[in-house]
């Protein structure tokens, strides 16, 4: 099911903006962050809090929510930890639909009110061809540097592939539409079967709705103080506000940006630019869940 969903969301993206401004991936990879903060502090919580055990495979689980990638945590908890499918597909999805809530506050703590309102140039127009090649040539990529992300990234560029060249409109429209909503319900009923009360309703679930709450943030300031950082050294400044966008909530994450960035200057239109990071995103959690499947699976 994830990888079904992950060739539905790559038929839905447009990866144009990243394209246009392929630095905006430096975003992408700081967010991801949070996965590795939240594996160290699930191994850290079993030598303070009574009760808890995590191994090192459900620390690897718990820490991909910091992704904000549903798909993502759940394909990678179902290789590692699949005893604890129910409680981290509950925890990312939540944290997932709590963006609007968690991260506003979050964007303003790593921000000074000028760094809010920087105009950003517009990006420049990415050619069809560009938009074509990009996908074959990261899954290439992956399959030589990282084969165990090839599950998710190929079926993500695949779907992408098929939106782009424009000769499988039909088949681009149904994994868009008609395919990732019936695998969506599909998902939901068989992640709810895992749902058992005697599984569900102990101190290790709560000790995991703790740990993906503080993988999300540090998730999102990881972008946000990496945009800071590019721009010590960047003629062209950024606005930070689109690096909280490097969390892979598409495009919930890059929709609150721009809300976020008007709120401060309703002239600025940081849409676009906060989709480079966005999409960068869902590559980079697909990435970190090949690592630490290569690494304990």
């Amino acid at each position: 099911f994830p990888i079904l969903i992950f060739m539905g969301v790559g038929a839905m993206t447009d990866f144009g903006p990243l394209i246009a401004n392929p630095k905006t991936c430096l975003l992408g990879a700081a967010a991801q962050l949070g996965i590795f903060t939240a594996l160290i502090g699930a191994v850290l919580l079993n030598d303070f809090v009574p009760g808890i055990y995590f191994s090192l495979k459900d620390a690897a689980s718990i820490g991909i929510i910091g992704g904000a990638d549903g798909p993502t945590a759940i394909w990678l908890t179902t290789k590692l930890a699949p005893d604890k499918l129910g409680a981290i597909a509950v925890a990312a999805y939540s944290y997932m639909a709590l963006v609007p809530i968690i991260q506003p506050p979050l964007m303003k703590l790593c921000t000074t009110d000028a760094e809010r309102r920087i105009k950003m140039k517009q990006l420049r127009e990415v050619k069809k061809i560009e938009k074509v090649i990009f996908p074959i040539v990261v899954i290439l990529l992956c399959g030589l540097l990282l084969p165990s992300a090839v599950p998710l990234m190929g079926s993500l560029m695949f779907g992408n592939l098929a939106r782009e060249c424009k000769v499988v409109d039909r088949i681009s429209d149904t994994m868009q539409n008609a395919l990732i909503n019936i695998v969506t319900i599909c998902l939901g009923l068989s992640v709810g079967s895992k749902l058992a009360a005697e599984k569900f309703l102990t101190v290790e679930t709560l000790g995991i709705i703790v740990l993906g709450l503080f993988a999300f943030a540090v998730g999102t300031m990881g972008g946000v103080w990496m945009a800071r950082i590019m721009n010590i050294f960047s003629k062209d400044k950024i606005n930070p506000l689109i690096g909280s966008a490097g969390v892979s909530a598409v495009p919930m994450a890059a929709s609150l940006m721009k809300k976020v960035g008007q709120e401060y200057d309703p002239s600025n239109f940081l849409l676009m630019h906060a989709m480079g990071p966005n999409v960068s995103g869902v590559i980079g959690s697909a990435v970190a869940a090949g690592i630490l499947y290569r690494m304990l699976g």
